[in-house]
């Protein structure tokens, strides 16, 4: 070839390798994900109660694949855009919140019961609770935003108060023969750090923390559920799990029935025999009934909860959580 044709050749290559280039800059690589619609599942309306699911630990961390790309929404985003499509329709009567959760982070479940109370109070229609296995720790907090609670015969619920991890590695890394020199401007700036124990100082400090979370719970209870004063929920407030008669009987809940108990509350006190019973899903899920879950089977293995926990963070979690 001769030389006058080179700059030809690199000008064609230039152009291609622009081309594509600019193609793959468009290109999804991961998954899409959809904007939720609407699935009724039964009922024929006009009138329409929307079924919404916690389940599963609480946290916002979304679900990914295998290679890293984001394939769910996390917890906290996906019931925010729930709410946010309800608030648009006005056939919505009512929320049917369907619970099977052993809690989660502190800040996502309080996240999640203020989401539902806000909600309630824009849209001024009534959140119908139903727990299936659980509703222990942060699942039984955000329960508090319902006007009615019923759980299975076989459930089990409360677990209230709050629980701390903080990973303390000095042991483990004096046996490997490695140091950890940290320059700080004050005693307590590292008090958390996974690379030292607590002193009894930094110990009442965040037993001091805990306190106040726990607080904030028992509170909250006495506030949502007013046959239950302060001092009565404290002692209610041990970190027990209560098996439906027990909690009934303890006026943690309101009721003790099935899916379709409460379906059939909700249908009752709306004098609407016919509502329909909605659901938000992304394209491609199924759900074919009140029991059917949108994201596989309705359980958890609690030795191994997914909550976003990040061990290479190393940062401490504090959670409404009951892990037996």
């Amino acid at each position: 070839m001769s030389r006058s044709k080179h700059p030809m050749v690199l000008s064609i290559l230039l152009v291609t390798l622009v081309f594509v280039f600019s193609a793959c800059a468009v290109i999804q690589m991961g998954p899409r994900i959809e904007p939720l619609e609407e699935k009724v599942i039964e009922g024929e309306g006009p009138g329409k109660v929307l079924l919404i699911d916690i389940d599963g630990p609480i946290s916002n961390h979304p679900k990914r694949t295998v290679t890293g790309f984001e394939k769910e929404k996390g917890m906290i985003d996906r019931v925010r855009e729930t709410l946010k499509k309800a608030e648009k329709d006005d056939d919505i009567k009512a929320v049917l919140l369907r619970i099977n959760s052993p809690g989660g982070t502190v800040t996502s479940s309080d996240i999640l019961y203020h989401e539902f109370k806000s909600f309630k109070k824009k849209k001024g229609i009534k959140i119908y609770v139903s727990v299936l296995d659980i509703a222990a720790s942060g699942g039984y907090y955000i329960a508090m935003a319902g006007d009615t609670i019923t759980v299975h015969p076989t459930s089990l619920t409360g677990s209230i108060g709050v629980l701390a991890l903080k990973v303390n590695l000095e042991g483990l890394m004096g046996k490997v023969g490695i140091g950890w020199e940290v320059v700080k401007s004050g005693d307590k700036k590292d008090f958390m750090s996974p690379f030292r124990p607590l002193t009894e100082e930094e110990r009442k400090l965040f037993q001091e923390t805990i306190n106040r979370f726990y607080e904030r719970f028992v509170g909250l209870i006495a506030q949502n559920r007013p046959q239950l004063d302060l001092t009565t929920v404290k002692g209610l407030a041990d970190g027990r799990v209560y098996e439906a008669r027990q909690a009934m009987d303890a006026q943690l809940v309101d009721r003790i029935g099935y899916l379709d108990d409460t379906l059939a509350l909700i249908r009752g006190e709306l004098a609407e025999p016919d509502l329909q019973v909605v659901t938000y899903h992304r394209p491609g899920a199924y759900k074919s009934n009140i029991y059917s879950s949108l994201e596989g089977p309705t359980g958890f293995n609690l030795i191994n909860l997914d909550l976003g926990l990040d061990l290479n963070k190393l940062s401490p979690q504090f959670m409404y959580l009951w892990v037996p």
